[in-house]
């Protein structure tokens, strides 16, 4: 009976060790270079994102290289896809931000975040209406006005963008319509606002911080819940203070595939864990006017079923 009984606590101490170990028993480790996949093109806020992730995982963590792949198009689904596509391979990232929620809500995917392995939200990062220095607009007032009277371009970073959510919601709540271009990053929504081709966008404060404080790009208001603490940006109204009753920040953080063993997705938190403990990681949230609010594993999971609740909302 007592051998029956060692032998039995024995399994059970030998499948909690597998938990964070290989089928071999050792411990899990990526097998040679790791891919951070980045939905969308150079010079946005994700690419900005994907590239410190990778660099600080690569410092904080000992014998992992990780090479970023920028695979852009079809508002970040091509990225997605390609994620979805690599299920139970533990040596795949990706840079994820609100798209994992915006594309499944636009009826257009056949995925949802349920399909991928959540590993952290490192931070949030919200966004602040632009417009050119030459804009008669001074508030996101204004530029609501604007839309009653007339037609008013305005550029998203992708067709199914929490930036095009979010223009959704402050159509839904001042009863306005803006004609929505979309692009496929950050980066390209500037050049369209400096080159005249739009009159307003949403971008992260990361992208478009040199702008604003050259002078070529003017702030309207911020749709965060509150202002922003830092120094540069704490004097912008947010939509709210502007009687705009919108709020929402996109979130920042790290995804694998699905499938991937237990022992990789520990893996993978245990690194995130040291990444957001790290210089590099207060580095890129202080030039990227970040706030460093975080979520793991299964707190992530939570986090991403009340977000998906939120934008299927949006009609």
């Amino acid at each position: 009976m007592k051998a029956r009984l060692f032998a039995g606590f024995l399994v059970l101490a030998l499948a909690g060790c597998q938990s964070a170990t290989g089928a071999d028993g050792s411990a899990w480790k990526p097998r040679g270079n790791v891919n951070m996949i980045v939905p969308f093109g150079a010079g946005g806020g994700s690419d900005i994102a994907g590239r410190a992730m990778a660099a600080g995982i690569e410092k904080t963590t000992p014998k992992v290289n990780i090479t970023v792949e920028n695979r852009e198009g079809g508002s970040g689904a091509v990225g997605y896809s390609h994620l979805l596509s690599k299920k139970g391979d533990g040596n795949v990232l990706l840079a994820t931000e609100s798209a994992l929620l915006t594309l499944p809500a636009s009826g257009n995917v056949d995925f949802s975040y349920k399909n991928f392995t959540p590993i952290m939200k490192v931070a949030e990062d919200g966004s602040l209406m632009v417009v050119p220095k030459a804009s008669p607009y001074k508030s996101c007032a204004d530029l609501v006005e604007g839309a009653k009277k007339g037609r008013v371009p305005v550029g998203v970073a992708a067709a199914f963008g929490i930036d095009n959510f979010t223009f959704k919601m402050i159509e839904q709540k001042a009863g306005v319509q803006f004609q929505r271009i979309p692009t496929e990053s950050g980066g390209e929504l500037t050049t369209a606002l400096l080159g005249g081709q739009i009159q307003a966008a949403l971008l992260n404060p990361g992208e478009v911080l040199g702008q604003l404080k050259s002078g070529e790009l003017r702030a309207l208001c911020a749709t965060t819940e509150k202002r922003y603490d830092y120094p540069e940006l704490k004097d912008i109204a947010t939509a709210k203070e502007q009687g705009i009753d919108v709020a929402y920040a996109n979130f920042r953080g790290i995804l694998a595939p699905g499938g991937i063993p237990e022992a990789a997705r520990t893996y993978w938190i245990e690194a995130a864990r040291k990444l957001v403990k790290s210089p590099e990681y207060d580095t890129y949230v202080k030039e990227n006017y970040l706030q460093p609010v975080q979520a793991e594993g299964d707190q992530f999971t939570a986090v991403l079923d009340r977000l998906s609740t939120q934008i299927s909302a949006v009609k």
